[in-house]
């Protein structure tokens, strides 16, 4: 069901029972399978060059190759109904037992990229892809569906500090790990195990409920209840293309960014040789994405989400900006703060439209915006892969690629502002 503006408020004063409980478990369930699964490579990376294991290049392809198994992971979730509608003997599954799948998962491929052969490391980072989409949609749709029973749907804003709280705390241990001179296959091994530590904590909290894989055109319970005549009416003139703009809308985000997400310590490393600072950036990142997503959380959801979206998109432009005009101390602070802020604010604000454009399939629709959102990752690795081959050194490498990515996410945030005069909102018909 979508979030309609008058179902979706701020949490209750009176928050019901079992509510943080599940919303605390799905922050530390992303926090694992993004925050490790997927980001813990970016901290990290700056131990793997210098054991000399892999060299930028080589960095750039092990990226995409996460980036391209959390594509397909996007692609098979949004194609889950028609699967299981042709392989009918496949089991329901529930979506509690695919998350907690997926962070043993996770804990799993994370401690074996410590194995001292690189080319398992594609397959693996690829396999970590994967198994982060799934845990991320069905997370999504198991913490949404059960705060929104309890009446809180806003809460589920909550659940997206996880990213970020996995990156402050990956970023701080490779942080320590670097100041100690440690070899990145250690760096790999504490992750692995902070991974499974993390998903037994919430072991217990992730299970039940009733939202499975479903065929196409299977009866699903409702989180809500059932939308009314007035409600249809307005879904009911969403059509294709609107869909497909905001789809294409979100895949620039993926695109914009994920080259400083990706290399933003190597970066600082190039411009600020030899500061203390290094190692903290990725963290302050981290930072960001934790206040931005509690931030979300406090908006009244009466407004137009296109326009958040496309203030979003300006921040992170700017914080990209930030370190192009000023690579110092201070321009990677103010860059890191505002490339992490609107970082999941901008999944929260997007899965919410959809959920107003398609109530009665929103899972579908939103492993079409993941699998958007992946393509735009995809191409950003190999472009910075490429830029480096055809520049003179790596610094002018680094600025073509980030004056890219910035303009990409000003071209989403113009898109956004042309669907609010294309596409406006329509208030639903009031029967008097």
């Amino acid at each position: 069901m979508a979030l309609t503006t008058q179902q979706a408020s701020r949490p209750a004063a009176s928050t019901p029972v079992g509510a943080w409980p599940i919303a605390l478990a799905g922050m530390v369930a992303l926090a694992v399978a993004m925050g490790i699964g997927r980001f813990a490579f970016t901290p990290i990376l700056p131990m793997m060059l210098s054991d000399g294991v892999v060299d930028l290049p080589g960095a750039s392809w092990l990226a995409s190759a996460n980036y391209f198994g959390y594509l397909l992971g996007a692609i098979v979730c949004t194609l889950q109904p028609w699967i299981w509608a042709r392989l009918r003997w496949l089991p329901a599954l529930a979506f509690s037992s695919l998350v907690r799948a997926g962070l043993l998962a996770t804990g799993a491929l994370t401690l074996a990229m410590a194995w001292p052969y690189p080319a398992a490391w594609p397959v693996l980072r690829f396999a970590a892809g994967v198994t982060s989409a799934v845990v991320f949609v069905y997370t999504s749709g198991w913490c949404l569906a059960q705060l929104s029973r309890r009446g809180v749907p806003a809460m589920g804003g909550f659940i997206y500090a996880g990213p970020g709280a996995g990156i402050v705390v990956s970023g701080l241990l490779a942080s320590g790990m670097v100041a100690r001179h440690w070899p990145a296959a250690t760096g790999w091994m504490i992750l692995g195990v902070l991974a499974f530590v993390l998903s037994a904590t919430v072991w217990q909290v992730l299970r039940g409920g009733d939202e499975r894989l479903r065929a196409l055109g299977a009866p699903a319970p409702s989180a809500l209840p059932a939308p009314t005549a007035a409600g249809l009416t307005v879904a009911a003139h969403h059509g294709t293309a609107e869909m497909a703009v905001l789809t294409l809308a979100y895949s620039l985000a993926g695109f914009g960014y994920i080259i400083t997400a990706t290399f933003l310590p190597v970066i600082a490393r190039a411009a600020l040789p030899g500061s203390a600072w290094l190692d903290l950036f990725w963290p302050l990142f981290g930072l960001g994405v934790m206040a931005g997503a509690l931030l979300a959380t406090r908006l009244p959801n009466s407004g137009d989400m296109r326009v958040r979206l496309s203030l979003c998109y300006a921040v992170q432009a700017l914080g990209i900006a930030a370190s192009l005009w000023s690579p110092s101390l201070a321009g990677f602070a103010i860059g890191s703060l505002l490339l992490g802020i609107p970082f999941t604010a901008i999944t929260f604000f997007g899965l919410q439209e959809v959920r107003r454009l398609r109530p009665a399939t929103a899972p579908g629709f939103i492993g079409l915006l993941t699998t958007a959102y992946g393509l735009g990752q995809i191409a950003g690795p190999p472009l910075v892969a490429l830029l480096l081959k055809h520049t003179a050194t790596t610094g002018e490498g680094f600025n073509l690629s980030l004056q890219i990515a910035a303009g990409a996410l000003l071209l989403g945030a113009g898109v956004y502002g042309w669907m609010v005069k294309a596409y406006p909102m329509r208030a639903p018909a009031v029967n008097r």
